[in-house]
């Protein structure tokens, strides 16, 4: 348990998820999205939240740890070719993580998706949030492209809405 991070969970206000990604972000990050998936048989999602509840933050809950229970409540693990990625952005302990089914994580290593999160967590320090997701979302575009490319039919299996937690 750390009380300063509770703290500061407990306090941040909602809308500084609506400072950092209005409804122009947003919008620009579905339509990168639904271009994205054009390209390959992959299916992307993207998160973003405040603060977390300070229940599963007492117990020490990761950032790493909420972007996997919301890649399972989100249902990206329920894809045809095992190829769903989250992105999942914490704002208050300014953290990204990326989460990959097992059919894309076995072909592009965990030092990949943190790379992506590290570049993405720089362009936001630079309050750069809409340029850094993008530029998160070409990454991944190209890695599930020379992983997953299309093969015939590619429906759409998951909403290209960000999820804004």
């Amino acid at each position: 348990m750390n009380a300063k991070r509770i703290l500061k969970h407990l306090f941040a206000p909602h809308w500084i998820v609506n400072r950092a990604f209005p409804k122009s972000v947003l919008a620009a990050i579905e339509a990168a999205i639904a271009a994205s998936e054009t390209l390959h048989d992959g299916e992307l999602r993207f998160a973003v939240e405040a603060g977390l509840h300070p229940q599963p933050l007492w117990h020490g809950q990761t950032a790493r740890r909420r972007a996997e229970e919301l890649f399972a409540s989100l249902r990206v693990w329920d894809t045809a070719h095992n190829s769903g990625v989250l992105i999942y952005v914490q704002l208050v302990d300014r953290r990204i993580e990326i989460v990959a089914d097992r059919g894309i994580s076995a072909l592009a290593g965990q030092a990949q998706w943190d790379a992506i999160c590290r570049r993405m967590e720089a362009a936001f320090r630079q309050r750069r949030f809409e340029a850094g997701a993008l530029a998160a979302i070409n990454e991944i575009t190209a890695l599930l492209k020379a992983h997953f490319p299309p093969l015939g039919e590619n429906p759409n299996e998951l909403s290209d809405k960000p999820v804004v937690l």
